[in-house]
């Protein structure tokens, strides 16, 4: 038997999600396959068969060398976890996302994520459709402005948007580091410690690339269409937007959204999707701190499904950020 290559990155919050969704049986779902890592996770602890989902075709690539050792209790799909109810026939015991880049597509320069390295201006992770370069060289100013500030949680906004159009407007954006170097020149210097200045920036361009917040309503509610009664959901988040929607979504459909006028009389409400287990997000120990400091920010949190039919979840309410470009919402 082939044994399994040293993974490009430790899997975050692993050990706990595992512990919260146990005892793990039947057939499950990893929305964000990466490198593997929460697939094998699943299966050790005890899954009949993983779907292993992903957008980004490198993924598959990268675990041509180990998934043979699964036999077909591993499938893997090139595909979108907002489609991920279409991926089985039968409904799912378990659906696992963990919505951070993985490290794999940081390290790639040629992928274009990292202020870090240079390479082409790309962040898609799917490697098709509009490219960050697209949207750095073609976007308003307004609309740049409103990218960053609403998906990066950038103050300095609008002082960077207009650099960028002033800098595009003699040479066109190609690459990260030019893009890296703008944002720079206009922000102060950091202090030791602190995080790049362009962090907020690609953060902000890499969500509007990939149309995340769209993909992770989508994926919440192929999620919920899914499960079978009992069936367990497991979504791992990494900056306080994504977890503010999961966060929202959860209480909504598990009915603890609440009346949004107290003397409003009462109406007849629809039986709870889910079932919270846990009332606050799980974080991580300082054991996994000291292994793996990427983890800082990582927040678990888990649903069981009811057997109320699924239906739409509106956006309103969710605290998703609003953005218009190019015409689209």
């Amino acid at each position: 038997m082939m044994s399994a290559p040293a993974q490009p990155h430790i899997p975050v919050l692993l050990r706990p999600l595992l512990e919260a969704v146990a005892p793990v049986s039947g057939l499950w779902l990893d929305g964000t396959f990466g490198a593997g890592g929460y697939a094998r996770g699943l299966l050790q602890a005890g899954a009949d068969r993983v779907i292993g989902v992903d957008r980004d075709p490198l993924a598959f690539e990268m675990a041509s060398g180990w998934v043979g050792e699964y036999g077909d209790r591993l499938e893997l799909v090139e595909g979108t976890f907002g489609q991920l109810d279409s991926y089985s026939n039968v409904p799912l015991d378990g659906v696992v996302l963990d919505l951070g880049v993985s490290s794999m597509q940081l390290d790639r320069a040629d992928r274009g994520f990292s202020f870090m390295k240079d390479g082409p201006l790309d962040m898609r992770m799917s490697q098709s459709g509009p490219s960050a370069a697209d949207i750095v060289n073609w976007a308003s100013e307004a609309e740049l402005a409103d990218i960053i500030f609403q998906y990066g949680e950038e103050r300095a906004s609008r002082r960077i948007a207009r650099a960028i159009v002033e800098a595009r407007a003699k040479s066109p954006f190609e690459t990260t580091l030019q893009l890296a170097a703008v944002v720079e020149s206009v922000l102060p210097r950091g202090k030791p410690g602190q995080s790049h200045p362009a962090t907020r920036t690609f953060q902000a361009i890499r969500i509007a690339v990939n149309d995340e917040f769209g993909e992770l309503l989508a994926g919440l509610q192929a999620a919920e269409r899914a499960l079978k009664p009992g069936g367990k959901l497991a979504v791992v988040t990494f900056h306080s937007l994504e977890d503010r929607v999961v966060k929202r979504y959860l209480a909504a459909r598990s009915g603890g959204a609440g009346r949004a006028n107290r003397y409003a009389p009462a109406i007849d409400e629809e039986k709870p999707q889910f079932q919270l287990l846990g009332r606050r997000a799980i974080g991580p120990d300082d054991d996994e701190l000291a292994v793996n400091p990427r983890a800082r920010s990582a927040k678990l949190r888990v649903a069981r499904r009811t057997d109320a039919p699924s239906g739409d979840m509106p956006r309103t309410g969710l605290g998703m950020p609003k953005i218009s470009l190019g015409g689209q919402d």
